[in-house]
This record gives C-alpha cells, sequence and structure tokens, in this order.
C-alpha cells in the first residue's frame, strides 16, 4: 500500500491507498516545530487504526508533496524510522510526466504541479485547477497536458481573519452563505462580503484566464474550503476533494 502525504501550510492531509483506490484519509494540522516522534507517533497511530479494521496492511511506498521546507526534516527521517522506507519527494528531478513552462521551474509549488498532473490525467483537457488553501491558486493547463502557469491570491481564511485582526469593532465569523447579498446584522454583512465577494474574486480570474487563453476550459476546485465556495460561483465545473492525494499516487507510479 502507499501513503501520500500533502503538507500545506496549514493543515497535513494523509491518504492510503490500495492500488489506485483511496481507503483511508486523514487531516492534521502543519506544526513545523514538532518533532520526528511527536508526528511519528500520531501517523502511526492513525495507521494502526487501519491494521485494526481490516486485513494486515504492508506499506510499500511514501511519497510526500510539501509547501513548508522544515517539514521535510520531519518527514523524511520519520519515514525512515517508523516504517523503514526512504519516502520519494515530489522535487524538481521527479518524473511529473507534465513538461512546465515557467520562467523557474524550480519556484512552483509542488502542490501545484501535483493537482495539475492529477487533473489533466482525469480530464485529458485544457483545465484551470483551482485549489482552496492558505492561499488560493488558479493554474492553468493546456490542451496537450503542458503546465502553463497561473497565479496566487490569499486564501478566504487569510482574507476573513485580516478583517478581524484589522477591524477592531468586527468579530471573527463562520465562513458560511447568508441568507441575502443585503444583510441587516453585521456578521451576516461580514460573511456575505466574504462569500460573495470571494465568489466575484474566482469567476473573475477565470475569466480573465479563459479571456487570454481565448480557451473554454473545464474548471476544476479542490482544497478544504473549495465545497463552501463553489456552489457560490458560476465558473468551477467540478469539485475533487482528493485531487492531490491522487496526483502523488500517479507521479508515485511514473517513478517506480
Amino acid at each position: 500500500m502507499l501513503l501520500a502525504i500533502d503538507v500545506g501550510n496549514s493543515n497535513t492531509v494523509l491518504g492510503l491507498y490500495d492500488g489506485d483506490q483511496l481507503i483511508y484519509d486523514w487531516r492534521i494540522r502543519t506544526v513545523a516545530n514538532h518533532t520526528v516522534d511527536e508526528y511519528g507517533m500520531l501517523i502511526v497511530n492513525l495507521y494502526k487504526t487501519v491494521k485494526s479494521k481490516s486485513q494486515p496492511v504492508t506499506l510499500t511506498g511514501i511519497i510526500i508533496s510539501c509547501v513548508v521546507p522544515p517539514m521535510l526534516n520531519i518527514l523524511e527521517p520519520l519515514c525512515k524510522k517508523y516504517f523503514n522506507l526512504k519516502p520519494l519527494i515530489v522535487e524538481p528531478g521527479v518524473k511529473t510526466g507534465m513538461p512546465i513552462f515557467y520562467d523557474n521551474p524550480k519556484e512552483v509549488g509542488a502542490d501545484r504541479i501535483v493537482n495539475a498532473v492529477a487533473a489533466y490525467e482525469k480530464h485529458h483537457s485544457e483545465l484551470i485547477v483551482v485549489d482552496f488553501g492558505t492561499a488560493t491558486t488558479f493554474d492553468y493547463v493546456s490542451k496537450k497536458g503542458e503546465y502553463m502557469g497561473g497565479c496566487i491570491t490569499p486564501g478566504i481564511a487569510i482574507s476573513s481573519d485580516a478583517l478581524f485582526d484589522k477591524a477592531s469593532k468586527l468579530p471573527r465569523v463562520e465562513l458560511k452563505r447568508p441568507r441575502t447579498i443585503i444583510a441587516k446584522d453585521t456578521v451576516s454583512s461580514m460573511q456575505a462580503g466574504i462569500m460573495f465577494g470571494y465568489a466575484g474574486l474566482v469567476d473573475g480570474i477565470v475569466d480573465r484566464m479563459k479571456a487570454e487563453t481565448r480557451t473554454n476550459p473545464k474548471v476544476v476546485a479542490t482544497g478544504g474550503l473549495a465545497k463552501i465556495i463553489a456552489p457560490e460561483t458560476r465558473s468551477i465545473d467540478v469539485v475533487d476533494e482528493f485531487l492531490t492525494l491522487d496526483g502523488l499516487r500517479i507521479i508515485f507510479e511514473r517513478n517506480r
């Protein structure tokens, strides 16, 4: 079985694959000052819950995508110490099967490439991939399966936290859809501005990408907040919760 680990700025998502089937997934906080043993015991205990519920589980491979470099100093020795495996790290030199047309390909976040690989493998068409994480990324993939670049915006959680932090009389609010855009209380007013405003940001960027490329790509969304924002947009076609994990599995297979 394969353990896929996607390390983001806020959360780390783990997926356990039996062949091409995702059988378990977990989401934990990314804490770069944890020790190898703290993370090791956490991941081992998650792994043990699978072993206790099914037939014996043998882990044969681990692949990691990471946008928080200090976390690699934890995860690489963890894999060797607790699983006796050397992980495959998604980094320059790893075979992805996707040409990267970026001024400096080494600057592209591993998660953006992994998402693009998975989306193209599933849809085989030109695409815009939107990943709602700590930052929201928009990436364009050509009809030939080439990564062409994209843009990065502050994530919705960062935006709402900034509003709470910088405006002393405004409270922290839950990210959910209000009943109306013309709200009649402070909490609903903030929710309306955040939710509908961010949906407009998404649609605006997608529209500009389509206009610049003169194409009509399928728009695939992923990330922890995709299910919240996607229904408020007119541009998102598909929400794929496990796109990044699937991309890690695909890249692992291409490097076997």
